[in-house]
């Protein structure tokens, strides 16, 4: 597990393409060719919040590490003004599916939110993401809610937090 760098961003769109297709296939149209863009990974680089899970020197998984809480976020009932770590872009590889990358990057929000002495874990996914809708549930997240989120019209997006205890 490590921070994303510029160079990894080659490698980071080349995931993304494969990616996209198969959630196409199931329905589920949160990503598309313009989202997430190299833009948007570059952003998270330089904001120090993009990371890898790496295998074999390959990148596995990605997953920006946040505090960026869509205002949408109120529809269930969150107060996004409460400090959270959010998981935003989570995507593991094809060819790395079913070998843990996307818990050890969901670990790696919780690491952060501990060092951070922040308490609220929130990540959203599509309703059409089945993989993540058992993921979450098994690392201890509740079921907040669903939403839709504004800049991706006509989508719903199912809302999970987690709470750590305080120090």
């Amino acid at each position: 597990m490590r921070l994303a760098t510029k160079d990894d961003l080659p490698s980071l769109m080349a995931l993304v393409r494969r990616v996209v297709p198969l959630m196409r296939a199931t329905g589920n149209l949160q990503w598309d060719e313009t989202y997430p863009n190299e833009a948007v990974f570059q952003r998270d680089i330089d904001l120090n919040q993009l990371w890898v899970a790496m295998v074999d020197g390959n990148i596995a998984g990605v997953a920006a590490v946040t505090t960026d809480q869509d205002p949408d976020y109120t529809q269930v009932g969150w107060n996004i003004e409460e400090p959270a770590i959010v998981v935003h872009r989570l995507a593991v590889d094809p060819a790395f599916r079913g070998q843990g990358a996307a818990g050890a990057l969901m670990q790696k929000a919780e690491e952060v939110a501990v060092e951070r002495d922040i308490t609220v874990l929130r990540v959203d996914t599509n309703t059409q993401n089945e993989a993540t809708q058992r993921l979450f549930p098994k690392l201890g997240y509740i079921l907040a809610g669903e939403i839709s989120l504004e800049f991706r019209p006509g989508l719903r997006f199912l809302c999970y937090e987690k709470r750590l205890l305080p120090k």
